[in-house]
Formats: structure tokens, sequence, C-alpha cells
């Protein structure tokens, strides 16, 4: 199964999609699995569907080996004219992003290896923010540093993904943030936990957010597919 690393080397490319009703999100996973079981383009890695929860939409976690094989996917004519208008038409937004991992936090009890599999029941939560050239790594750096979701009932992991930039969606520097939680309880009890009985760290990292972060949206998902080079 695949894992998140920072030692990897990977470029890893998260493809976010929103879409209207769920008969188009449907159709966005059987297009998304399509393509995933049949890849067999030179330096993919990996990838990982998502199916979104609480706002109709799916993610794709994908791994290459460089940039510059991405590169050659996207200036493929099957990706030109066959999958961008596809998505076009059944996507309300949709953003191609290359990142690559910044830092990995988990709880004691999960081990070494963030994984990321069909196999596991994670309630997964992606967020994304925006911010000006010079905050970057500031965001980046208080993203990482959340030592306090360790005693946090339901969070598992969080992964800190620097943006290098996107192939369309976003202009401008970004960061992602992608979490593994017990249940959609246990992160809604997290998010909805009143401000005023936040420990001092997380007011701190909040407060830090809200002067540096220009952009910022989250959506919740279950992986439902996944598939690795041989």
């Amino acid at each position: 199964m695949p894992t998140i690393s920072v030692d990897s080397g990977y470029l890893t490319v998260l493809n976010l999609f929103t879409t209207d009703a769920p008969q188009k999100q449907d159709r966005l996973l059987a297009a998304m699995r399509e393509i995933v079981d049949t890849a067999a383009f030179e330096g993919w890695i990996s990838s990982t569907v998502h199916s979104g929860q609480d706002r109709l939409g799916t993610a794709n976690f994908i791994q290459w080996r460089s940039g510059k094989d991405l590169d050659r996917r996207y200036e493929g004519d099957e990706f030109k004219h066959r999958t961008v208008p596809l998505f076009d038409e059944i996507t309300t937004s949709m953003k191609l992003l290359r990142t690559e991992v910044a830092s990995t936090q988990r709880h004691p009890s999960l081990g070494d290896t963030t994984e990321i599999s069909p196999d596991r029941d994670d309630y997964t939560v992606i967020e994304f923010f925006g911010m000006d050239p010079e905050n970057q790594e500031r965001v980046i750096a208080a993203l990482g540093q959340q030592e306090w979701l360790l005693d946090t009932p339901g969070y598992r992991s969080h992964s800190v993904l620097r943006g290098l930039d996107a192939h369309t969606g976003f202009d401008g520097p970004f960061a992602v943030s992608y979490s593994q939680w017990d249940d959609k309880e246990s992160y809604d009890t997290f998010r909805e936990l009143p401000e005023t009985e936040w420990p001092a760290d997380r007011k701190k990292t909040q407060e830090l957010l809200d002067a540096l972060v220009t952009a910022r949206d989250w959506n919740s998902y279950r992986v439902v597919h996944t598939r690795s080079a041989p």
C-alpha cells in the first residue's frame, strides 16, 4: 500500500475535484478508477482515489518519480483531449497540485509509517492553504509543529505537503494538510470544540494561520481505491 514519507523523494500530486450532484461524483470515481487501473506511465509510482464525504467531490493522491515524468503525462494527447475535457464536464472546480512531503506526524500507536489504503478505515481530511510567497515556509512549519494533536481523541496522523506549483486551479504559493482520524464524529468534535476549551498551543497555531493564510478550503474523504506500479 502507498505510504507518505519525507524520505521517499517522490513528487506528490494531489488532484482535488468538486462537483454538484451525486451522480457526477460517481462518474468522477469511475473515471478515476479506470485511469488508475490502466496506468502504465513512465515514472508513475501509485495512485489512491478518495471519495468526498462532507462535500461532493474526489481526490487523487498520486506519487511520481519526478516532475519530468509528470510533464510527459500532461503533454500527452490522451490527457489533453480526453481526460481534461471529461473532468471539465463533470466538475465544478479542479485543482491539479504538485507538492512534496514536508513533514509527517503520527499517533505513537500507529508506528513509524503513514499508510493510505482502502483496506484502512481512516476518515481523511485534506485541507488546502494559500498564502503570500514570503509566508509559505512559516505556514508549513506551523502546520507541522502540532504535537498537541497527539492528545486529541480520534487523531491518527497528519502530513504536510509543500506546494511546488499548480497545473490548474490556483495561482500562488500553497500548502496542504492530509490528516487521518478514527471517524467523522471524532473529527467533528475536534473541529467544533469551542475556542475557550482549546489548548494553548492550538490557539497559538490558529492565530498564526489566521494571520498568514489568504485562502483556505477543506473536505473529508474515504479512500476507495489504490494501485501501485509493479
